[in-house]
């Protein structure tokens, strides 16, 4: 790694120690919205631990159904990197879609992930959550976790984050080696290719 190179990382580690990263959710029965705040700084295996952790409480708590979908849409604008992740799953389609058809993408992209992670954190609504440990990457940093089940062996879970504007966002989440980003831009691409090619066939399909 160059100088330059060093100097923008450790510009971005300086900046994500002195502003920490933190969710705070109340969800009580009844409740009709989430409430979360932002505070500052937390390391990448500290953000993780708090965004499974917080996850699984969301799940197993009584709050209503629209509770966990307001609290889980809010996590996927606010620590997912979704034009990043938009860009990816479209590949080449991305740089002929128009602005408009972008912008309705990046809308039912978010709706498809709700449906996504919501089905499958709902298997393991009675689990723990427990970060392992982490490694560099390309693109930024992964961190790995496991899902602790009662019953069974652990769920693995890879967050692989990048840095957008000085903190990390989780650009793909691999369950048990299977990428969540890389299936989605097959699942996708497979739709457009059956659309001859135009992306309004997928818009159309996942609407």
């Amino acid at each position: 790694m160059d100088a330059r190179r060093m100097s923008s990382w450790a510009r971005s580690i300086r900046s994500l120690l002195l502003r920490a990263f933190a969710i705070t959710l109340v969800v009580s029965p009844g409740a009709s919205a989430a409430q979360s705040s932002v505070a500052v700084a937390a390391a990448p295996v500290e953000f993780i631990s708090v965004l499974g952790n917080r996850g699984l409480e969301v799940m197993r708590s009584a709050g209503s159904f629209s509770v966990r979908v307001t609290y889980f849409r809010q996590m996927l604008r606010q620590d997912f990197d979704l034009p990043g992740m938009c860009r990816f799953v479209l590949g080449r389609y991305w740089r002929i879609a128009s602005h408009h058809q972008r912008r309705e993408f990046r809308h039912l992209f978010e709706d498809n992930l709700l449906r996504f992670y919501g089905t499958r954190l709902s298997q393991y609504s009675g689990e723990g959550f427990l970060v392992t440990g982490s490694r560099p990457d390309s693109a930024g940093l992964v961190v790995t976790s496991q899902i602790v089940r009662s019953q069974g062996s652990p769920v693995e879970l890879d967050w692989r984050l990048s840095i957008r504007n000085g903190f990390y966002k989780v650009s793909d989440v691999v369950v048990d080696g299977v990428s969540m980003a890389v299936t989605k831009r097959s699942e996708f691409a497979a739709i457009i290719q059956r659309n001859g090619g135009q992306i309004e066939g997928l818009l159309a399909t996942i609407r």
